[in-house]
């Protein structure tokens, strides 16, 4: 007679044979926030649109990771990850998704670990897409960036952090949202508590391979009419072009861009360069020969992209939104 183990092993064999795993393959690790805030604990401003119905969506990636992006968000929300001793810095992150989804875990979990783990407090932004019948239109998610930026600050105390020390840093559309943040700080909602009494301006702007312009040639189509519909008319592109918002009391910016990006052109970087020196504003630039766009922080170990986190660490040194020494 054969023992159990050999019958199972032959099984196995057989099972392996026909093509038919024998175990089901496993899940990739998911990264989860510490804590969410609800921007809006009473709904966002305006209402509701009717029968607008938040999902998640799962994706799939070359390199078998977590890749959700939150569709038809109703909910906005900030998710907290804490580290292990705060150094007092803080970073808001928005992440992209063409004005038409958030992603979640490529340009806003991920990232959110990794400068949490050198002692920042961060914050991912889920925000309000602008095309989907929102009161605000276009700017309901510029409200709530400023929201965050207000709520951020009034859990300063709570998280560790400190309310002069606050950076925030955008992916592609997101970086377009971080950029008009950076210039319209300015209300634009009615004070919902004590919170939106605080400022909305951010203390530095990081804006990685940002949707800038929305004038042709070198606009993102997608975010574009997104944003502002199919056909908006000349003058309201350029009203929402970071170049014709830039402005000398806006915070430092540190730009970051790949030069063979086929999805939002490296002249988006160099025009919004350009306009924020004839503004005066403090502004590092920094173009890497590849890279494509939306890689993140995925894929980069063995090419020059993954300097870009050191680079900008170090810039924000500089500008004292991070200490000298990591803690």
């Amino acid at each position: 007679m054969l023992s159990r183990r050999i019958l199972l092993a032959a099984f196995a064999a057989l099972a392996v044979a026909a093509g038919v795993s024998a175990a089901p393959a496993a899940r990739p690790a998911t990264i989860e926030a510490d804590e969410t805030i609800l921007l809006w604990p009473e709904g966002p401003p305006g209402g509701l649109p009717e029968g607008l119905q938040e999902q998640i969506v799962h994706r799939d990636n070359p390199f078998g990771l977590t890749d959700r992006a939150a569709h038809d968000v109703t909910a906005p929300s900030l998710s907290v990850f804490r580290p292990v001793r705060a150094d007092g810095s803080a970073i808001l992150i928005i992440p992209g998704g063409g004005y038409k989804w958030v992603v979640i875990d490529k340009e806003g979990f991920e990232g959110a670990r990794h400068f949490a783990g050198q002692g920042a407090t961060v914050y991912v932004l889920r925000y309000r897409l602008p095309h989907q019948g929102w009161q605000a239109g276009p700017q309901a998610p510029l409200q709530d960036a400023q929201r965050a930026i207000r709520l951020i600050r009034a859990r300063a105390a709570t998280d560790g952090i400190d309310p002069a020390r606050v950076m925030v840093m955008g992916f592609s559309a997101g970086g377009h949202l971080a950029g008009t943040l950076a210039m319209k700080f300015d209300p634009v909602y009615v004070p919902l508590d004590a919170a939106d009494a605080l400022s909305a301006r951010p203390d530095a702007a990081a804006l990685i391979y940002p949707v800038a312009t929305m004038a042709d040639p070198f606009a993102h189509a997608g975010s574009r009419q997104n944003l502002l519909g199919p056909h908006p008319p000349e003058d309201a592109a350029a009203a929402w072009s970071l170049e014709t918002m830039a402005r000398p009391d806006m915070p430092p910016v540190f730009l970051m861009h790949a030069a063979d990006d086929a999805a939002v052109p490296v002249e988006n970087a160099l025009i919004l360069h350009a306009a924020l020196r004839r503004a005066g504003v403090p502004v590092a630039l920094h173009i890497f020969e590849a890279g494509g766009h939306g890689f993140g922080l995925r894929g980069i170990e063995d090419t020059p992209l993954r300097s870009w986190p050191s680079l900008l660490r170090d810039w924000g040194v500089n500008k004292g939104i991070f200490p000298k020494v990591n803690p």
